[in-house]
């Protein structure tokens, strides 16, 4: 065989491939015997009638037809793999000679993955919501903290956001009562918007003993229906007067108002430092993608909706959940949840060219040793032998796949540790403030050998 590479306008290239007639016709042999396994000829057991009867039955042109279906594929994959073409969507053949005799030729035209270059990702800049609270947000803290000790008192005043209602609640659709809006005595915090949207709205400035009547949707409903609600009791929270006294006998490990309120700072800040880093690659990746000028193409976005759609409707029914149901409870339709998934598709979509880039442009490559060690943890996942696992990567032509999906993640890891965070008031941040302890390491020593490929071995099965 014989294979040249040309290339097109586009992300598109020519492969154009020879198949000599001598090599042909081993093909066409391997299609007579499919064939024969296929059909009775009589004094012969199914697959062992020579070809030359076959030949005599039914003529070289249906074997041959036979071998084009089913060769030709294997052709164009061995040329894809000497070219190292990165095929995204399934080329386009079109047969020049051979088609009932002589030398096979054939022209492929293959979609390929665009290559893009990153000039601005080593100044790239990543907005992100500081961690540390101000004393204002520290004031809220501790009130926050203080309702929580304190106790409802019955108030004789319009019912306000923050307060808690005491109400007989019925709700009905068509006369019927409306299962979990059918309650005597059930205390509700206004504010929380737990019933339906609106709903605090109606009994916001309510007082004791009115009753009311509205039409609203439900939370987690399409349909309306009818609520006629009374307020039994309308009440505040007090809470207690905090002195150093006070905090010595109710908070544990604190003696001071001062104390308490460091306490309430080091919490809050780590759960918002928490925050801040499991949102911190959406963060990043965000702003990489602004730096792809290009359209992302569309088989490689719909190829990766295919995948996510199917992805999500199997997890849905793992947990028993009919997609419809799904998509009723959280109040969209099929048009509007696809558009959602290809939204996610087009940013991985062009978070894949960029991350291929910036692996390019540091030169990022995989060692044999870490691509083994990638077979072995791969392995021990699945319960199988690390030679098993690369034979199938091997067989499935995946090989390329998975180093790709580890420069990529080399790529993310450098730049989670190299570009430039700033708050929300513009304010440089220090990367290992951002990253947290467990990510702490030397920017000036950075090397990607020591990278650990744990989520890219998730992914790549």
């Amino acid at each position: 065989m014989k294979s040249t590479l040309e290339a097109l306008e586009g992300n598109q290239v020519k492969l154009s491939i020879e198949v000599d007639e001598s090599e042909f016709d081993r093909n066409i042999d391997k299609a007579f015997k499919k064939i024969a396994a296929q059909v009775r000829i009589p004094g012969f057991r199914p697959g062992k009638a020579p070809r030359k009867l076959l030949e005599a039955q039914i003529g070289v042109g249906a074997a041959r037809a036979q071998a084009l279906e089913d060769a030709i594929p294997e052709y164009l994959t061995l040329a894809v793999r000497e070219h190292e073409v990165d095929l995204i969507a399934t080329p386009k053949v079109e047969l020049v000679e051979g088609q009932e005799s002589g030398t096979v030729k054939f022209d492929a035209t293959c979609e390929v993955r665009p290559e893009i270059t990153r000039p601005g990702y080593e100044g790239l800049r990543v907005e992100i919501v500081s961690p540390e609270l101000s004393d204002d947000e520290i004031d809220e803290a501790v009130q926050s903290e203080l309702r929580r000790r304190g106790t409802l008192a019955d108030v004789d005043r319009p019912a306000q956001s923050g307060d808690h209602v005491v109400l007989d609640l019925e709700g009905t659709r068509d006369g019927q009562p409306v299962p979990g809006l059918n309650v005597d005595e059930w205390t509700y915090e206004i504010g929380r918007g737990w019933v339906a949207a609106g709903f605090d709205d109606q009994i916001t400035g309510a007082k004791q003993g009115d009753e009311m009547s509205f039409t609203l949707v439900p939370n987690g409903s399409e349909e309306a229906a009818d609520f006629t609600v009374k307020v039994v009791k309308v009440q505040e929270i007090v809470v207690p007067e905090v002195d150093d006294e006070w905090v010595a006998q109710n908070i544990t490990d604190a003696e001071t108002v001062a104390e308490w309120r460091e306490m309430i700072r080091t919490r809050y800040e780590e759960m918002r430092a928490n925050q801040m880093r499991s949102t911190l690659v959406d963060r990043l990746t965000d702003s990489l993608v602004q730096l792809v000028a290009i359209d992302p193409p569309e088989s490689m976005v719909q190829g990766d909706l295919q995948a996510r759609f199917q992805n999500t409707v199997q997890q849905m029914q793992a947990q028993g959940i009919p997609l419809e149901q799904w998509l009723q409870v959280t109040g969209q339709d099929p048009d509007s949840f696809v558009a959602g998934l290809k939204e996610q598709s087009e940013k991985a979509v062009r978070v894949d060219l960029a991350l291929r880039a910036v692996a390019v442009a540091r030169g990022i490559e995989i060692p044999e040793a870490d691509l083994e060690a990638e077979f072995a943890a791969i392995a021990t996942r699945v319960g199988e032998t690390t030679a098993k696992v690369r034979k199938l990567y091997e067989k499935n032509d995946a090989v390329g796949d998975l180093v790709w999906q580890m420069r990529k993640s080399q790529a993310l890891d450098w730049l989670l540790h190299n570009v430039t965070y700033v708050d929300q008031n513009g304010q440089v941040m220090d990367v290992d403030d951002v990253l947290g302890p467990d990510h702490v390491r030397d920017r000036d020593d950075y090397s990607h050998d020591d990278y650990s490929h744990d989520q890219t071995a998730e992914d790549a099965q």
